[in-house]
């Protein structure tokens, strides 16, 4: 396998972003991704109970509808908490972007990302969707990995390539995400693309493994978002023979394990303010669940993310995290190892002597840099 730290489109795939207006500074804000193939999709949404108007339309044409050509995504504004306007203007951008590209307009997907509350600006979104499909282009996704970006410093970006028979099948992969992360998923948008032919079967079942180990592993801050959503696209533009619950399907989950994990690291590591990412590593759990819940739970904890923060060696506080997380660890069993602290990247590890089963999570320090962002984030 080949993995390269940039998006390079797979087959059939094209790509591109605009500034409609949404952002008061002017920077991209619409992001389109097609294929000239009829697609087989699978997603991951938030758990959040208040689901953004986006997610509750794709939910829809997901359950009826079984290819897919096209994700479009805005940034700016996050269409929730916008009841049936908000679901009307989300199928509003899916129309009108499935009317330009002579598509049916349940084969679009849409995504939003932004502030919670205002009514979103469809006329300015239709206006620019012309200019968004004439720029297509396979390099259009350089453009298009910026037009997601919220509070993110950087885009994030991965592409793997690797061979199913004497096929060459490349999966690619953008995603935003800074603030507001909290797994189940994370404020975070993840599009893949793939030219792999693959079972449906396989393909959710292939993603459900990736995103456990990935953006399910990740917190910023505990707070779970409304939009957070990971899209994959699988075309069948590689050609290979089709990838069921067979040999080639452990390459694909080895290949879409990376991306997934590569994206995930990289939200953390432009987490809001943070100066430090951290990796906290559970052993000795019982089972994957139990060491995940551990770990998230020292992960979450903002006395250990400050004292991350101030290089202070209270280990106590991690101790005192694990005890909070209602598994029933005995206090002889904990063994604590603690990387430098003056480090950028710190590594924890905490064994409970339950078991054989271990976790990675993945998260960043806590800052008064992100207090000020997101008390002037408006």
């Amino acid at each position: 396998m080949k993995v390269y730290r940039e998006a390079i489109l797979p087959s059939a795939f094209m790509a591109n972003g605009i500034a409609c207006g949404l952002k008061k500074s002017g920077k991209l804000d619409l992001a389109l991704i097609y294929s000239a193939m009829p697609a087989k999709a699978s997603c991951k949404f938030t758990a959040n109970k208040f689901k953004a108007a986006p997610l509750r339309l794709n939910k829809i044409n997901l359950a009826r509808h079984k290819r897919f050509q096209a994700i479009i995504a805005n940034s700016g504004n996050a269409n929730c908490f916008t009841g049936e306007n908000g679901l009307r203007d989300a199928a509003g951008v899916a129309g009108a972007l499935a009317k330009t590209l002579k598509l049916k307009k349940d084969s679009v997907l849409v995504a939003s990302t932004g502030i919670i509350g205002p009514r979103l600006p469809l006329l300015k979104i239709k206006k620019g969707i012309p200019a968004l499909v004439r720029g297509l282009s396979k390099q259009g996704i350089n453009k298009a990995k910026k037009a997601i970006l919220t509070t993110d410093t950087f885009a994030k970006e991965i592409t793997v390539k690797f061979n199913i028979g004497n096929r060459l099948v490349t999966i690619c992969g953008i995603a935003k995400g800074a603030g507001m992360i909290a797994p189940d998923m994370a404020t975070m948008l993840a599009f893949i693309v793939t030219d792999a032919n693959i079972a449906q079967g396989a393909l959710n079942k292939a993603l459900k493994i990736s995103v456990d180990n990935s953006f399910n592993c990740i917190t910023v801050d505990g707070c779970m978002s409304t939009n957070d959503s990971v899209m994959l696209l699988a075309n069948g533009a590689a050609g290979n023979t089709l990838i069921g619950l067979n040999k080639n399907f452990a390459t694909f989950v080895k290949a879409l394990n990376i991306v997934c994990q590569q994206l995930a690291k990289s939200i953390v590591k432009d987490a809001e303010g943070a100066s430090k990412f951290i990796e906290i590593k559970v052993t000795e759990a019982k089972d994957f669940t139990e060491a995940r819940k551990a770990a998230l739970a020292i992960a979450n904890s903002n006395l250990f993310k400050t004292a991350m923060y101030g290089e202070n060696p209270n280990f106590g506080r991690i101790v005192a995290a694990v005890g909070a997380s209602g598994i029933n660890v005995n206090e002889k069993d904990i063994k604590i190892k603690v990387g430098p602290l003056d480090k950028k990247e710190i590594s924890v590890v905490v064994s409970i002597g339950r078991g054989q089963a271990s976790c990675e999570v993945y998260t960043s320090d806590l800052t008064p840099e992100y207090i000020k962002i997101n008390a002037e984030y408006n």
